[in-house]
């Protein structure tokens, strides 16, 4: 959608020019029956590198393309008027910039939006002190979690106080419907428990932007349509202790130096099986964690996340595969996300780790 409106303002930008080849006759533009001024001919111009400067940006992605494409389309328009009976199809064309606009605009407001809590994260202090991870950071640990952390390479590099993810992948919300493929960023902090995640993803062939913000046990998540129309709302105690659920999981498959934190109580319960009880701001989840003789973690279950189709908590599970190396760290690069309903297993999402970044200054 970008690049179909980056060639209709060019496209429109070039139609402008044509008010200034008119205006000092250097083409007989017989088009326009209605005599330019030189004066309003410089205007024309002005307008054809506004529109092209803005598509240029917008071809780049940048947000300094609103400001251009708003100037543009205003001159533009009284200009029509002016000429209207030469310009009035014109009007068209600027009105689908000015719905590119609002798009844009709230696309880029929405997204700030996260922008703004993501440095307001980035101000928290330190959680862990500035060292490095030893065996007596791990010591009260069971053996396959200390085993985990041997295996990621966590040991021996720096603690983690906050890090960064970026995702690709698909979701859907049941089988009947469509995998929207997406890509994801977010940032997660470890003094004051917050998971701050923005995606964006493609439904019906039009963007679907989502946020989902936890900070310290309060979280929502808001799902829109061209980054205007809420398609999806949803906050309150289930929502709460749900991402408490995946601030949690995201501790344990993406930044394993954290579970030396003491906000985690232990329990073995076979070989290659814990249990953890995660406590933040008065929100206590269970999750069970499944190793295998490799030292890799496989598998994430919880009974503590609530499903708003079901209308009741279900199972949820996150089994993890492909580790590779990513950032100096063994980790695994795919991960999907399963909900367990009497009758089956729902699989509603799949993500592939592009990369990972640990603490942000």
């Amino acid at each position: 959608m970008r690049l179909i409106l980056v060639l209709i303002i060019i496209i429109h930008s070039l139609i402008h020019l044509l008010g200034f080849v008119k205006a000092f006759g250097i083409y007989n533009v017989q088009q326009l029956t209605q005599t330019i001024p030189k004066s309003i001919g410089v205007i024309w111009l002005i307008v054809f590198c506004f529109f092209l400067i803005s598509a240029t940006l917008l071809a780049f992605n940048d947000s300094y393309w609103l400001l251009f494409g708003s100037v543009a389309i205003i001159i533009s328009q009284l200009l029509i008027f002016k000429n209207w009976q030469d310009a009035k199809f014109g009007t068209i064309i600027n009105v689908i910039i000015l719905i590119g606009l609002i798009i844009g605009y709230a696309t880029w407001n929405y997204y700030n939006k996260y922008k703004n809590d993501v440095k307001l994260g980035l101000q928290q202090e330190e959680y862990f002190n500035n060292s490095v991870i030893t065996e007596t950071d791990i010591k009260h640990l069971p053996e396959p979690v200390k085993k985990y952390l041997h295996y990621t390479g966590s040991i021996g590099k720096p603690k983690v106080n906050n890090f960064k993810i970026e995702f690709k992948g698909k979701i859907r919300k049941n089988e009947e419907s469509e995998w929207m493929p997406f890509t994801s960023e977010q940032y997660n902090f470890m003094k004051i428990p917050t998971r701050l995640f923005f995606m964006k993803a493609v439904m019906k062939h039009l963007p679907v932007a989502g946020y989902h913000s936890y900070t310290n046990g309060n979280a929502f998540m808001d799902i829109r349509l061209l980054s205007l129309f809420k398609v999806q709302f949803q906050d309150g105690d289930e929502m709460n202790k749900a991402e408490t659920v995946t601030f949690f999981n995201d501790m344990c498959c993406m930044a394993p130096a954290t579970l030396i934190d003491k906000r985690i109580l232990w329990e073995t319960i076979s070989e290659n099986t814990v249990k953890a009880t995660f406590t933040n701001n008065k929100i206590t989840i269970h999750a069970i964690l499944s190793f295998n003789e490799a030292g890799q973690l496989i598998n994430f279950t919880s009974n503590d996340r609530y499903n708003t189709d079901a209308g009741k908590k279900l199972p949820w599970a996150t089994p993890l595969k492909d580790y590779k190396e990513i950032n100096g760290y063994n980790l695994a690069r795919y991960a999907e996300a399963i909900y367990t309903y009497p009758d089956r297993d729902l699989c509603y999402g799949v993500f592939e780790t592009i990369s990972i970044k640990y603490n942000i200054k």
